[in-house]
């Protein structure tokens, strides 16, 4: 193995504390660290030892973050349905269904498409996590996976599922790997539960993933049960925190907002998702006043049909530029820091993650400029640059994931695992739970 990965003759985007960008850098890699950034074109000796790629014509960026993330084995599956009919007629029955065999290979494709569009981490709650970790491991990917835990009388998975996982697998890969727990929602959950979840979570160290507020249904089911909004729930449970990822909270009262903002709990912004099934346009602005941390997601390929974070930087600019009417929000800069330096703060990783800093874990992209996405542009001119990052460019102009300083896709291939064979078994394994999901269906009806 190479003892140093050298980048060199790259535009660098540092998202460090003080948005340096260079236009003619070289960047060391060792260890799986940044050791070593020369932002002038300086002259590197280089041994034979070393990996070298020219980056010429080509951006070095943190790798993006997808704070919200499911995999996805059903995506493009019923998807016209409202949240509510599409949970119980696809989502949950596809959820059941799996098996093992059938989540490894969800997760091989979902964690594979992710990387070939510049995400290098994800924030996964699913089922199945022997599989789930299996796939983050082979495939390479900085992965935070919850089960998806709920009342026992709903068939998903139980706290207890979820402490076996974080015995099992948090810090696997070198701790490229780690469990936190995972609420599915308020709708199948009570305040026991989410208590015991709190508790849980601080005995082990370990974070929260929760669905909040993402519909008006929620909220309406949520205040007949419990007398209370969503988030004034969780708040009285003592689920919020700043070791909590919300997801969603489309639907934010004034007071819930200040709650989030007050205990330090992180909100994954999921526009696309949010959008495509109908359940509006959360308050960012709001939200970005109150001081709370917003990091960017997709959701699940089923309620996106991608795992594109450029996609979601583009939409999350222009579904509330529209909203409000105003070129106000989403300016490029601050899109771009919700998709990488927000979302590893949000996971507890912002000390040594999202920025390309020395000292820091190397978890980067290459993008390639010389493309008409980013035609014309001023060289040097980070405005410019940052325009065509958000508002024009896609995964597709990614070429190169490096994650924890190894080179998982470069040339738009993925190194670790064979791509083809991924499809193939992807595909096989929805076929055959989806006998399985239309037995649910019926059986429940």
């Amino acid at each position: 193995m190479a003892s140093r990965l050298i980048i060199k003759n790259a535009s660098v985007l540092t998202l460090d504390q003080n948005n340096n960008y260079h236009t003619n850098a070289t960047v060391i890699i060792e260890n799986g660290r940044f050791t070593q950034i020369f932002p002038d074109g300086t002259h590197f000796e280089s041994t034979s030892n070393d990996q070298t790629i020219d980056a010429t014509g080509k951006l070095l960026m943190p790798a993006l973050v997808d704070l919200h993330f499911h995999t996805a084995i059903a995506k493009g599956w019923n998807d016209h349905l409202p949240l509510w009919e599409y949970l119980d007629e696809c989502w949950y029955p596809s959820i059941r269904a799996l098996d093992k065999e059938a989540a490894y290979w969800a997760a091989m494709a979902s964690y594979m498409e992710a990387i070939k569009n510049g995400t290098g981490t994800v924030n996964d709650m699913y089922r199945q996590l022997d599989g789930l970790a299996d796939a983050a491991d082979e495939i390479g990917i900085r992965a935070v996976l919850s089960n998806d835990v709920a009342l026992g009388e709903f068939n998903l998975d139980t706290l207890e599922d979820n402490v076996a996982a974080f015995q099992k697998h948090n810090g696997r890969a070198n701790g490229r790997i780690q469990v936190w727990f995972g609420i599915e929602w308020l709708p199948l959950a009570d305040l026991e539960l989410l208590k015991r979840t709190r508790k849980l979570a601080n005995e082990l160290g370990t974070g929260i993933h929760i669905h909040l507020n993402e519909s008006i249904s929620e909220i309406d089911s949520t205040i007949q049960r419990f007398h209370k909004r969503p988030t004034e729930v969780a708040h009285e449970a003592g689920i919020l925190g700043p070791d909590c990822v919300a997801a969603h909270c489309v639907h934010l009262s004034d007071n819930e907002i200040d709650l989030l903002a007050k205990s330090g709990t992180h909100i994954s912004h999921n526009p696309a998702s949010n959008a495509k099934l109908g359940n509006g346009i959360a308050r960012l602005p709001e939200m970005i006043q109150a001081g709370i941390n917003i990091g960017l997601g997709h959701d699940a390929a089923e309620c996106s049909n991608f795992v594109d974070m450029f996609t979601v930087m583009k939409f999350t600019s222009l579904i509330h530029r529209a909203a409000r009417q105003t070129t106000d929000i989403g300016k490029p800069n601050d899109i771009i820091r919700m998709a990488t330096v927000n979302g590893q703060q949000a996971l507890g990783h912002g000390h040594e993650l999202g920025a390309i800093v020395e000292g820091f874990k190397a978890d980067c992209i290459l993008i390639e400029m010389k493309s008409t996405e980013f035609t014309p542009l001023i060289q040097g001119d980070l405005t410019h640059l940052t325009s065509h990052l958000v508002f024009s460019a896609s995964g597709n102009c990614v070429d190169t994931t490096i994650i924890d300083g190894r080179i998982i896709m470069q040339n738009r291939k993925v190194l670790t695992v064979n791509e083809e064979q991924v499809i193939i078994e992807a595909n096989k394994s929805f076929a055959r739970i989806k006998d399985k999901m239309k037995i649910l269906v019926r059986e429940k009806n």
